[in-house]
C-alpha cells in the first residue's frame, strides 16, 4: 500500500488552538487541585505543548490504553496497559486525548478515573471525529473537528508512523 498525506491543519493553527485551550483550562481550574492525565501514546505531543502554557499548578500522569492494534479502526476491546501512578482520590482529573473517534477508549478512561475516586473528570482532546462516534462522550476542551479520514501527525500515528510531523494530515492510501 502506498500512502499519501494531505495537509488538514497547519502547525500555526495548532499552536493558536493549544494556547486558547490552555488559557481556558487555567481559568476554569484556578484554585483547584488539577491532575492532568495523558492517554499514551498519541496525546504526548499535544499534552506537552498544552501543559507548558497552563498557568496554574498541576500534577501530571499518564495511562496507556489500546483499542486499535495496527489497524485503522477501533476493535472496541479496551485494554488498560499502564494505569495512573498518582493518587486520584478527591482530585479534579483532566484527561488529555489525541482524537475522539468511536468514544469507547475515552469512556473507559473516564469511568476508570471516577471508579478510583476522582472528584471530577473532564476531557480535553486535540481533535474529534463526530461522524465516527458510536458511544456518547463529552469533550470540555476541543481543538478541532476533523472529517472522517484517518489523520496523522502531531502525535497521531498510523502503525507507529508519522507521529513526528508538526502538522496534521489525512492519510490516504494510493489504492483508493
Amino acid at each position: 500500500m502506498e500512502e499519501h498525506l494531505s495537509l488538514l491543519i497547519h502547525r500555526s493553527d495548532i499552536e493558536q488552538t493549544v494556547s486558547r485551550i490552555a488559557h481556558q483550562i487555567s481559568e476554569d481550574y484556578e484554585g483547584r487541585q488539577l491532575l492532568v492525565v495523558g492517554i499514551l501514546k498519541g496525546a504526548f505531543i499535544f499534552m506537552a505543548d498544552l501543559i507548558r502554557q497552563i498557568s496554574i499548578p498541576i500534577e501530571v500522569d499518564f495511562v496507556t490504553v489500546s483499542s486499535y492494534g495496527s489497524g485503522t479502526s477501533s476493535s472496541r476491546r479496551i485494554r488498560l496497559m499502564q494505569d495512573m501512578t498518582m493518587p486520584v482520590k478527591d482530585k479534579d482529573v483532566l484527561i488529555i486525548e489525541d482524537i475522539v473517534d468511536s468514544g469507547y477508549t475515552l469512556n473507559y478512561v473516564i469511568q476508570h478515573a471516577k471508579d478510583i475516586g476522582a472528584r471530577s473528570v473532564a476531557v480535553c482532546a486535540l481533535a474529534s471525529k463526530p461522524s465516527r462516534r458510536e458511544t456518547p462522550v463529552e469533550v470540555s476542551y476541543l481543538g478541532f473537528t476533523v472529517p472522517d479520514k484517518f489523520i496523522v501527525g502531531y502525535g497521531l500515528d498510523f502503525d507507529n508512523k508519522f507521529r513526528y510531523l508538526p502538522d496534521i494530515y489525512a492519510l490516504e492510501s494510493g489504492d483508493e
